[in-house]
Parts: C-alpha cells; sequence; structure tokens
C-alpha cells in the first residue's frame, strides 16, 4: 500500500515547562482533513517538504514558516543562514535539502519515537479511565532524558519525536467515545464498546504516522509502545524500521504512590492485554472472580 502524501506547512519553537525546547510541526496530508502533528526534539530534525526551496518564495517566507536554520532573533534576514551559530543549509539544484552531520540528524541515528493518538480525555480532562496522558507525558520525559532514573530504560538524550495524528477514541471520535464510556459503565470493556455501537475494536491508521516519520528524516525507530500492532505499523519498504520496542510501564506499577490508581484504570489495561494482546508483564487480575470460578 502507497504511503500517504503529507507536507508540513508550518514549524515552530515552543518552551516547555519541563525545560527543553520542542518544534511543533504541522501537516496536512492527502488522507483526510485533519491537521497532524510532529512534536519534535532536536532542532537538526528537519521535515524535507518544510524546508524544501519553492519557486518566489523569500527569505522572509521561510522563517515565518518555520524553515529556518539555528535559532530566530530579532532583525534576522536570511532563514537558511544562522550567522551567529555558523550554520548553513545547503540543497540540491531542485530545492531539496541536503543533509549533512553539521546540520541535520542522521536517519541512521536509532531515534526515540512515539506514535500517540488524540486522547481529549486523558490528557485534557484528567481522565483514569486510561493511560493515554501519562503515557504522552512520560514519552516527552524519556525523549528528554539520557536514562530514566527508576527504570534504567535509555532515553532520547533530547533527540526525537511524539506523532500526534488526530484520531481520537482509536479512530471512531469523541462522540462516539463517549457513547462507549457509557457503556462501559453499564459493564461492557473498551473493546466490547467500541463493538456494541459497530466500530472496529480499533480502528485507528498509523499510514499517516509513517510518512510524517519519513519526512523528518527518521529511518531507525526505537519505538516506545505496548502495542505489537505499532511495531507492525512502524515498517516500510527500506525507509523506516523498528530497531528496539521501549515499553511504556504504567507508572503506578513501579511506585504505587505515583500513576493512576483507578479500577477504570486497571481494567482497562486488563482488557489491553487479554482483548488485544498488547506486550504488559505485571501480574494482573486477569480475571474477574466470577470467570476465575469456572476455569
Amino acid at each position: 500500500m502507497s504511503l500517504p502524501v503529507v507536507q508540513c506547512i508550518a514549524r515552530a519553537r515552543i518552551p516547555t515547562t519541563h525545560g527543553p525546547d520542542i518544534f511543533l510541526h504541522l501537516y496536512t496530508n492527502d488522507r483526510d482533513n485533519k491537521e497532524h502533528l510532529a512534536i519534535v526534539f532536536g532542532e537538526d530534525i528537519r521535515s524535507r517538504t518544510l524546508f524544501r526551496q519553492y519557486p518566489g518564495e523569500t527569505q522572509q517566507d521561510r522563517m515565518v514558516r518555520g524553515a529556518y536554520v539555528g535559532k530566530l532573533y530579532p532583525g534576522r534576514t536570511v532563514a537558511d543562514v544562522d550567522e551567529r551559530l555558523g550554520f548553513r543549509l545547503e540543497f540540491d539544484a531542485e530545492g531539496n535539502l541536503l543533509t549533512n552531520s553539521a546540520t541535520t540528524w542522521s536517519e541512521e541515528n536509532d531515534t526515540l519515537v512515539r506514535i500517540h493518538s488524540e486522547c481529549y480525555t486523558g490528557e485534557t480532562a484528567w481522565s483514569a479511565r486510561c493511560d493515554c496522558g501519562e503515557q504522552f507525558d512520560r514519552a516527552g520525559k524519556l525523549i528528554s532524558l539520557d536514562e530514566e532514573p527508576e527504570t534504567h530504560i535509555k532515553g532520547g538524550c533530547g533527540h526525537g519525536v511524539i506523532v500526534y495524528l488526530r484520531q481520537e477514541g482509536r479512530g471512531i471520535g469523541l462522540s462516539e467515545k463517549l457513547k462507549a464510556y457509557n457503556l462501559q459503565d453499564l459493564g461492557a470493556d473498551t473493546v466490547q464498546a467500541n463493538l456494541m455501537l459497530k466500530h472496529p475494536a480499533d480502528a485507528r491508521d498509523f499510514g499517516i504516522g509513517r510518512a510524517i516519520l519519513i519526512d523528518l528524516g527518521i529511518k531507525n525507530v526505537r519505538l516506545l509502545t505496548n502495542n505489537p500492532d505499532k511495531i507492525q505499523q512502524v515498517s516500510y519498504k527500506d525507509q523506516l524500521r523498528c530497531v528496539e520496542r521501549v515499553p511504556m510501564i504504567p507508572i503506578h506499577w513501579t511506585d504505587e504512590s505515583k500513576g493512576i490508581d483507578s479500577k477504570e484504570i486497571e481494567g482497562y489495561l486488563r482488557t489491553k492485554i487479554e482483548r488485544m494482546g498488547h506486550l504488559l508483564q505485571k501480574p494482573l487480575n486477569l480475571h474477574t472472580p466470577q470467570e476465575q470460578e469456572t476455569i
């Protein structure tokens, strides 16, 4: 299957409350009308479509859309050269970015990546039904670190990408997701609720995520996930491959004073293991007492 055609149309530096700056990239594509995002750690990870030189554009045009090297500062007039830092971008005759180690992250580097689907309830409304918000925050932390002290997981040392796909509720949308929550309160698990609403258990498409990573010059992925399907999805011919799965262990499992502690999250994680094959190893009560009596 061919890759979606993606184009990065804007990039901006975002100072964060956690310390390192990130570079937020906004993408359009030919598959849907949603604005998908790449949260990039490392100024030298460059979108090929954003940085391409287009006919008729000015250096000011390039700076405004974020296609600049180094840092912006008042009075700067040239996007492709940062005289203060001594960085200069180079291009071929068609305007395509020529990569080199002085200015651009090598595609041969192993890069820490999280492919994350939008979750309004978990990221914004403090939901304890899922661990999406926790995973999003932890991915950013791990990419920033050399090593996570609690788990000794090797981090990204300040380089990495969170691909943020706008596919709420495993692809069913927010309104259907809220209906699924009501069905869960009536006794269904997260998979059963989706099926009862006539949706697949997981309707997400990670093709746009693959295309975004390739556009960013990422080839060798250290993937932050517990989902075996994502491991298969992060592969495309000779352009993209998963070289390592980095587990996303729930924080509450390693420190009972932290993380999410609720009956809903336990049921959610149990369903991920039992029904969706997620690679989580903590001994859970994988069956209800009624089920255990019949085993």
